[in-house]
């Protein structure tokens, strides 16, 4: 293992732990309440085990195949978060290396993965990802306000599937601070139906702090803590 790569990696962490912890003082927010997830797709396993040297425990995956075969190769013991879009045909795949699946917007998508917890005799947990886009405009996935009360309800009707909470992404073109707002609100209904439902996976590298004000419980962060991805082989 790369001594140079791992000071550089401490160095980022430590930079963006200062970030959380900035953004928690200001929105009057202990800091105990925002967890950091480690954006490791395309990065090698080895940075994987460095950061989990420097006490990282959690990181997030939007590749099946990549993540399966990179989980063979990290000796430590982390939380496996699927944080990409999952096509049907690929959630019994997904169910077996995911702990938990951020990215559940159909409700097709959630009770194939029920059916591919149940296979390999895991529960598996979920998030529901919300969009955050206008009606009608191109999005990055997730359910519009109306359909997010049927898809929890559904979860929470499964055998195998635990419903955690819900994850959005900030639209591209915006205010952030507006758009997880948006989500703070959707957040309080699915509690109403699934008090346990607690997780917000909302805010990445440029739009942490925006993401914290409006109650983030984990923040998603890949260039500020790695550095430039590796192009996708």
């Amino acid at each position: 293992m790369s001594t140079d790569r791992l000071a550089e990696l401490a160095l980022n962490l430590s930079e963006v732990n200062a970030r959380v912890d900035a953004a928690c003082i200001a929105a009057h927010r202990p800091r105990s309440e925002v967890q950091l997830l480690a954006v490791t797709k395309t990065f090698p396993a080895t940075d994987l085990d460095l950061l989990a040297k420097l006490g990282c425990t959690d990181v997030g995956e939007s590749r099946d195949q990549e993540a399966r075969s990179k989980k063979e190769d990290v000796a430590h013991s982390l939380r496996w978060h699927m944080i990409g879009q999952v096509q049907r045909k690929k959630a019994k795949q997904v169910a077996l290396w995911a702990d938990i699946v951020e990215s559940v917007d159909r409700i097709e998508l959630a009770q194939a993965l029920d059916a591919g917890a149940q296979a390999a005799g895991r529960c598996l947990d979920v998030l529901i990802q919300v969009s955050l886009h206008p009606v009608g405009l191109p999005h990055r996935g997730g359910v519009s306000r109306d359909e997010l009360a049927p898809l929890a309800e559904v979860i929470l009707a499964a055998s195998h599937l635990n419903l955690a909470g819900v994850m959005a992404v900030a639209p591209l073109e915006g205010d952030p601070t507006a758009a997880f707002a948006l989500l703070a609100g959707s957040h309080q209904r699915l509690l109403s139906l699934a008090p346990q439902a607690t997780i917000v996976s909302a805010g990445m590298s440029a739009d942490l702090e925006a993401a914290i004000t409006h109650g983030a419980t984990q923040v998603r962060i890949g260039g500020a803590l790695l550095g430039n991805r590796p192009p996708l082989k």
